[in-house]
């Protein structure tokens, strides 16, 4: 039992999320292109963890040689260090379900953060999500900070979760925000 857990902790760490993966068109070698992968992912896990359900499901319609994931929802590039959850209520102002992915085998990131901690911490962290103990992964991932602000991603963010319309734009085209933009930490409470 978790002492310091609380019941919304339990809830979102016991908590899924319907998913309907699709091979991005770029991907397909047959014909017909391969019917989506359904999964149920959880919300504390991350959509790396989910390439080992993916890749059997869709090895006869790939090309050769791949060997790597990377996600997408509408065009935008999945961060695959946040967990799923976090992504999904980030990205989906109307929650979907399912959630429809496109899955694609080219991988770009940056693991700063993780490369920061101590082996024994990574190790740790990992072994936590792996095995859902909530409390060694509070524990070890109060030691990390997470942020998101200043980059790719955050842009192509603010696009999805607030539709432009034309009397917010200027005469350049430009998007005004009203504001200098803040950067979001993830805490994870105790």
């Amino acid at each position: 039992m978790v002492d310091r857990g609380t019941e919304a902790q339990k809830y979102v760490w016991e908590g899924a999320i319907a998913l309907q993966i699709h091979l991005h068109e770029s991907e397909v070698t047959t014909l017909p292109p391969p019917s989506p992968a359904l999964i149920l992912a959880p919300r504390i896990g991350y959509l790396p963890l989910l390439v080992p359900q993916i890749k059997p499901f869709f090895s006869s319609s790939l090309p050769p040689g791949v060997d790597t994931v990377w996600f997408e929802y509408k065009g935008l590039p999945l961060k695959w260090y946040l967990p799923t959850g976090v992504l999904f209520d980030l990205l989906c102002a109307e929650p979907e379900r399912p959630w429809n992915l496109t899955a694609a085998y080219v991988i770009n990131g940056n693991c700063k953060n993780i490369m920061n901690m101590s082996q024994s911490d990574q190790v740790e962290l990992w072994n936590s999500v792996v095995n859902g103990n909530l409390e060694s992964f509070i524990r070890v991932s109060s030691k990390l900070k997470f942020g998101i602000g200043g980059d790719e991603f955050s842009d192509k963010l603010s696009s999805l979760k607030s539709p432009q319309s034309a009397a917010e734009t200027d005469h350049t085209g430009s998007v005004k925000t009203g504001g200098k933009r803040k950067p979001i930490a993830l805490r994870f409470p105790i």
